[in-house]
Order: C-alpha cells, then sequence, then structure tokens
C-alpha cells in the first residue's frame, strides 16, 4: 500500500515528525557512560505516553521477528545495527549507540534513527561509519523530489556508502510511512538511477542508509530481532522521515530548536 496525503495532513506529519525528532535527542542528551538501556526504553515509553502518541514498536509483529517486539524503541550497540532490542546492558566510553524510533500521532507515522558515541571516546572507524551513513542520508534527500524515482533515491545512498569503502547490504532499507509505520515503497540502499516508483507530492518516506565496517552479512541473536554484523564489526544507522512536496523534500524528523527537551523522566 502506497499513501499520499493531503495537504491538509502535511501539518501533523510535521508534528509527529519533529516529536520523534525531540525524544531521540533528549534521548541522545541522556545516554551517557553508565545509562542503562532499558532506562532508555523506560524514558522512551515515559515520553511517547506524555505526548498523547502511540509507539510503532510495542505491538510490532511482522514475519521477520520473533514478535511482538514489546518495547518502545531500538537500542543497537557497536556490532548491533538494526531492530536492537533493550536488555540489561549498561553503556561504556567509546560504544557506538544507535537509536531508532517510530511514533504514530494523530493518524500519521513518522520514524527515523541516530548514531552517535557514548562518551568521551572517538574510534575513528566509528567516526567514519556514522559520517558515512549521515552523508548517504543526506544524499537520497537530496535525490529526492517529485517526479524522481525510488531508484534515484538509492542510487544516490549507495553510491557514497560505497565510495567510503562499505559494502551495501539489501536485506533492510527504506520504506513509505503514513498511518503506518512501513508501507510500499521500498527503497534499497543501492540501485539504478530512473528505475522505480515515481514519487508524488504527498508521499512520506523514511531513509534509512546503514552499515557495518567490514561485511554486508547480518546474523540475527537469540532474542529473535538484533540484527548483528556477521563478523563483530561495528556499524551505523541514518534514518530521517520526509515529505515529498510539490518542489522538493521536506525533512520532517529535525529537532525543534526553539522547544524545551520533552521531559518524560521516571
Amino acid at each position: 500500500m502506497i499513501e499520499i496525503l493531503d495537504p491538509t495532513e502535511l501539518p501533523r506529519a510535521r508534528k509527529v515528525g519533529a516529536l520523534v525528532a525531540d525524544i531521540l535527542q533528549t534521548l541522545k542528551s541522556r545516554s551517557a557512560v553508565g545509562t542503562n538501556l532499558q532506562d532508555i526504553n523506560r524514558w522512551a515509553e515515559a515520553m511517547i505516553v506524555e505526548a498523547g502518541a502511540l509507539s510503532c514498536y510495542v505491538d510490532y509483529e511482522p514475519s521477520f521477528g520473533r514478535g511482538p517486539f514489546g518495547h518502545y524503541i531500538c537500542t543497537s550497540v557497536n556490532d548491533a545495527v538494526l531492530h536492537g532490542m533493550p536488555y540489561d546492558y549498561t553503556l561504556a566510553d567509546g560504544d557506538l549507540l544507535s537509536l531508532d524510533l517510530a511514533v504514530s500521532l494523530g493518524g500519521v507515522v513518522a520514524d527515523s534513527a541516530v548514531s552517535f558515541i557514548v562518551g568521551d571516546s572517538r574510534p575513528p572507524e566509528s567516526v567514519a561509519l556514522i559520517s558515512a551513513t549521515e552523508r548517504a542520508l543526506q544524499a537520497g534527500i537530496a535525490a529526492a523530489g517529485p517526479g524522481a524515482r525510488v531508484g534515484d533515491i538509492s542510487h544516490a545512498i549507495g553510491s557514497v556508502l560505497r565510495e567510503a569503502g562499505y559494502r551495501v547490504s539489501t536485506e533492510f532499507g527504506g520504506h513509505g510511512v503514513g498511518s503506518t509505520m512501513h508501507q510500499d515503497p521500498h527503497i534499497s540502499n543501492t540501485g539504478r538511477p530512473g528505475r522505480g516508483y515515481k514519487l508524488r507530492p504527498g508521499l512520506l518516506l523514511a531513509l534509512e542508509p546503514w552499515i557495518m565496517a567490514d561485511t554486508a552479512e547480518l546474523v540475527t541473536d537469540a532474542d529473535g530481532w538484533t540484527l548483528r554484523s556477521a563478523t563483530g564489526c561495528r556499524t551505523a544507522h541514518s534514518e530521517h522521515t520526509i515529505a515529498i512536496t510539490s518542489d522538493g523534500a521536506e525533512i520532517l524528523t529535525l529537532p525543534t530548536a526553539s522547544a524545551p527537551p520533552v521531559d518524560g523522566r521516571l
């Protein structure tokens, strides 16, 4: 299913996008050495409930997981890259943490992810991984607009990742969003330009380049959800939800600079 939002629905998409971004920004600021992943999940729950929103993850039960997911946010550390299930782990200096959050508010979903290094250490490999996904995300957004095709986005993302020296997996990628979290079209993180669905104003897309340092092969944890690099190498993941407009693409999941951080502290 592909949903196209009416122009009158775009303000609701902006509102939920800002909420997701502000929650992620708050969680990032609180994720310090000594923070437990379960605390991050509790903070996310409190902020989502406080905003009158709904988690897209708690009851999420796709065919590839061992569901339902049962948590409010994905917390992926170091060699975990996608669908990281929060567990009793205390963050250490130099850990590479990816937070992935999808929320529904007013009948519209926004989905975003950030990767960052915990503490004062800055391992060069981790810095390079994060930078590559962020650059690829910006390239994908720049390639999006009315009349462009899904393949144009995929090609832009994949070109940046490959030029940075990383292998690109096509097992998971970006996707449409709307009234639900995962919709068509699927947006691979590599592809051929000029191919695929033609983008139209009102379409919401979640673009999410992710990479692993020295492999494109994933393995699944015993929890049935957490996806890790097959070699144990570090990983990174960046994601924004965008709206296709009449003159380009609008990033919906940017933090609200003038707004105070969402609280929800337990």
